[in-house]
């Protein structure tokens, strides 16, 4: 027996499936997606209205913080160059009465919530800051003239180191300095209090730089600061070259209004900043040579907690150097006690040239260069003349000898 089943073509299903509509009109469906559109265009727009009014607010908010800084706080000014120059000045000196004024009209804006307590501490700001009596410097190195190429093969990279310089304390008598004049020793010790470098210029004996610096001094302290300006030829794989200097004492001048100065470049001289104990003893069997780094001695302009110094020991003999050697680091203060020994291998051979260099850097944790030098010292033997802390040590082997040296930059 055979059981026939009549299944339905597959045509005949996708004819019935086609059958099948949405109950709604075409006009319904077309006012359905009408609404859908006019719904999205509405929540576009108050999505872009709403990002309009926050930007707007920010805008506003940052402009009237930044205007209020402008008005209260001083910025340390970076080197920055200027294209043109119409008379402009070489030192500025802002009083803090001008700044006082201003911080006066600010606090008397209507947009403090207590207008009573902004001006009280306003008042009370305003004579802690006449108090301290500081005052902003500027500097602004226009322009080198009048130097000579000092060789065809090779052109000039020139570029000025500025160092303001305070006189801290009188220092003792050390052995091998002298003053500019040749008559004596300088009996202050000075210190470091900024430095700066303009850009440099390439291929010109008269260059012009328009560089411009600034810092806050107190006006107390003007007296003892001179401006020590140094042009320098850049050399990248050597030291570069001091083609001279200019000390400017900004006590003598009246900077109280922007001052142009020209002045002629002198023989460099270098500074006495300090002292170093250093202690020397040579032992002939092993050639070997002790060098001890005993105590430093420097002028702190002020106390910073992070400042830290270490030495930088190098020994040069017949023209050749050995390698160098680092000392522990230890926190800087007036006189700052390393009492650490370097040991140096010397060449078997007749010492006919022996020179010690010792290098003081200053690191701080927070300041933008890693490491500032403070000053530089040197001890040793030449054909001609010998170093009386050298003769000492020749005359007493085996034995340390200790003495001051002037730390010089």
């Amino acid at each position: 027996m055979v059981t026939l089943i009549d299944y339905p073509a597959p045509m005949e299903l996708f004819s019935k499936a086609g059958e099948l509509r949405m109950p709604f009109s075409d006009v319904v469906k077309y006012c359905i997606l009408g609404i859908s559109i006019i719904l999205l265009l509405l929540a576009l727009g108050i999505l872009a209205w709403q990002i309009y009014r926050f930007c707007t607010e920010k805008y506003t908010t940052y402009t009237q913080q930044d205007a209020g800084h402008n008005d209260l706080l001083y910025s340390d000014e970076g080197p920055t160059t200027t294209g043109n120059y119409s008379g402009a000045p070489s030192t500025k000196l802002e009083d803090v009465s001008t700044e006082a004024h201003r911080l006066s009209r600010y606090l008397s804006q209507p947009s403090f919530p207590s207008l009573a307590s902004t001006e009280a501490a306003g008042d009370k700001e305003e004579q802690a800051t006449i108090q301290k009596m500081q005052s902003r410097l500027v500097v602004t190195v226009l322009q080198v003239e009048g130097l000579l190429e000092q060789s065809e093969s090779r052109t000039l990279q020139l570029f000025v180191k500025i160092l303001l310089m305070w006189a801290g304390s009188e220092a003792v008598e050390v052995e091998g300095f002298k003053d500019e004049e040749g008559e004596g020793l300088s009996p202050v010790l000075w210190t470091v209090l900024q430095e700066w470098r303009t850009r440099i210029v390439k291929g010109s004996c008269n260059p012009l730089f328009g560089d411009q610096f600034s810092c806050v001094l107190q006006e107390e302290k003007l007296h003892h600061i001179n401006l020590r300006m140094e042009v320098r030829d850049f050399d990248k794989f050597s030291r570069n070259t001091v083609l001279g200097d200019v000390r400017v004492p900004l006590g003598q001048l009246n900077i109280s209004y922007p001052l142009e100065l020209q002045e002629d470049l002198k023989i460099p001289q270098k500074d006495l900043v300090g002292e170093v104990l250093l202690s020397l003893k040579f032992l002939p069997t092993s050639q070997r040579l002790e060098v001890g780094l005993l105590k430093v001695k420097t002028v702190l302009s002020e106390i910073s907690p992070n400042a830290a110094l270490y030495a930088r020991i190098s020994v040069q003999c017949n023209q050749f150097k050995l390698k160098y050697q680092k000392s522990s680091t230890v926190a800087r203060c007036l006189v700052t006690v390393f009492n650490e020994v370097l040991l140096f291998s010397l060449p078997e051979v007749h010492l006919e040239r022996c020179k010690i260099l010792v290098s003081i850097y200053e690191t701080r944790p927070t300041s933008k260069s890693a490491k500032q030098l403070i000053g530089q010292l040197s001890v040793g033997k030449e054909k001609s003349s010998e170093d009386e802390h050298w003769t000492l040590m020749m005359r007493s082997v085996r034995q340390p000898v200790a003495k001051w040296h002037g730390l010089l930059i």
